[in-house]
C-alpha cells in the first residue's frame, strides 16, 4: 500500500498546511503550474516528486519539467497532465487506472470507463470563490467497499476497484486546516 500526495496550480506559493498534510507520503505528484522551482525542492523534503510543467511554468527552470509523466505505483499506472483537454490519448486503452490533472483549479474525481480522472485544485493563490485545496491517493489493500459513482467537491472521500487495485481519494480543502 503507497500514499500518494497530490498538488497542483501552486503558482509559486506553497501553503504550511499543503506541506503539513503531505508528511508521511511516500510520493508528492504536482500536477503543473508550479511556479518557481523553489516549490519542487521544498516537496522533495518531504518524499520523492513527480511534476510535470504547466502552462504558467516559463523559463530555463520549466525545461526540467515535461509536460506529461506516467508513474507506477504499486503495479497501478497514473498519467499526469496538467490541462485534461490535451488528453491525447486513450487512458483505458493505455491501461492506466488514473489521469491526475490541474490547470481549473476546481477540485474533482470521477471515474469512466475504468479510469479515475482526479483534480486536486489549487493549493496555491485562490481563484475566484474556488476552494485551496489538494488530493491524497492510497493504492493498495484499503479496507472498506469500492464507490464506482462520479463524485465533485465538497464531497470528501471516494474508493475505487478492490484487493490489490483498490484507490481511495480523498479531497482536502486547506481551508479547513488552517
Amino acid at each position: 500500500m503507497k500514499t500518494v500526495g497530490i498538488i497542483s496550480d501552486t503558482h509559486g506559493l506553497l501553503r504550511l498546511e499543503a506541506l503539513e498534510f503531505l508528511e508521511g507520503v511516500d510520493l508528492i505528484i504536482h500536477a503543473g503550474d508550479i511556479g518557481t522551482p523553489r516549490i519542487t525542492d521544498a516537496l522533495r523534503e518531504i518524499a520523492p516528486v513527480s511534476a510535470i510543467r504547466g502552462n504558467v511554468d516559463r523559463g530555463i527552470w520549466a525545461d526540467d519539467f515535461s509536460t506529461t509523466e506516467i508513474v507506477e505505483v504499486d503495479d497501478v499506472l497514473l498519467y499526469v497532465l496538467h490541462d485534461l483537454e490535451q488528453l491525447d490519448l486513450d487512458p483505458a486503452a493505455a491501461d492506466f487506472r488514473v489521469v491526475i490533472h490541474g490547470h481549473t483549479h476546481d477540485p474533482k474525481v470521477a471515474e469512466k470507463q475504468g479510469v479515475i480522472y482526479l483534480n486536486p485544485g489549487s493549493a496555491g493563490p485562490r481563484r475566484q470563490r474556488l476552494p485551496i485545496s489538494m488530493a491524497r491517493m492510497v493504492v493498495g489493500n484499503v479496507d472498506g467497499q469500492g464507490d464506482q459513482q462520479s463524485k465533485s467537491w465538497p464531497a470528501r472521500s471516494f474508493a475505487y476497484g478492490s484487493g490489490a487495485k483498490r484507490i481511495e481519494v480523498e479531497l482536502i480543502s486547506l481551508e479547513d486546516r488552517g
